[in-house]
């Protein structure tokens, strides 16, 4: 699923990556201040926002602690600093979709791994009001998550936002990774590799998202999409 060159912050989508700054490391005992990949959610997103972060970074510590990394090898593999990781881990920072991506990809897992929490229940009502969801940090794209985070799965299903004349950049998803979205409102101008795609109400289209992608909204109203996300194996480690 896509998302920009610009950072993301998680208060749902993906995500492409751009060079992470330099974080202070984190102390087990202070809150340090957050950076650019950590920056405060629009208001109405901060609730979900603090839901979010102790669940990515114990989630993120039990991943790496199972796979035998320490935090050195992770920010190798990832691209993401060792600072950063430690904020994660220790919940002082909330990551953006495109830290979340990177982190991911590094752990081999799908991106919902790592904001799940386990439920017992085979019966899982997505209220709207407490859908986990994620938001650029501008706000003009927004992506909600319309399945449960319970346990492991091959498709996601996503409704995503773009605001009039914004665009979300998505760096390639891992080998197999398949997208179908339909458009339910305004417009979408869909660059897949080199290739692109005008998208109008009630068009749809599938393609593999392991190449680079962006999704453009040239009119001047908001674009509402619905995004099914299939995954080539099924990847978690839960």
């Amino acid at each position: 699923m896509g998302l920009s060159r610009q950072d993301r912050t998680l208060v749902i989508s993906h995500g492409s990556a751009r060079d992470l700054e330099r974080a202070p490391e984190p102390s087990a005992g202070t809150a340090t201040p957050l950076t650019p990949e950590a920056s405060e959610a629009p208001a109405a997103s901060n609730e979900t926002a603090a839901d979010l972060t102790p669940i990515v970074g114990a989630n993120l510590r039990r991943l790496r602690v199972k796979r035998g990394l320490s935090l050195e090898r992770l920010a190798r593999a990832s691209g993401v600093s060792r600072a950063m990781l430690g904020q994660i881990e220790l919940g002082h920072s909330t990551p953006t979709i495109n830290v979340v991506w990177k982190i991911a990809r590094a752990l081999d897992v799908s991106f919902s791994t790592l904001i799940s929490e386990r439920s017992a229940s085979r019966t899982a009502l997505i209220l709207r009001q407490r859908a986990k969801l994620l938001t650029s940090q501008d706000g003009s794209f927004t992506s909600r998550a319309l399945f449960p985070f319970d346990e492991p799965r091959k498709v996601e299903f996503y409704e995503l936002t773009l605001a009039a004349g914004s665009v979300e950049e998505a760096d390639p998803h891992p080998a197999g990774t398949t997208e179908n979205l339909v458009v339910t409102s305004g417009q979408l101008l869909l660059s897949v590799g080199k290739d692109q795609h005008q998208l109008g109400v009630g068009d749809a289209i599938f393609f593999e998202a392991d190449v680079a992608h962006a999704y453009r909204n040239p009119g001047a109203q908001p674009a509402r999409m619905y995004l099914v996300m299939s995954y080539a194996n099924r990847v978690v480690g839960v």
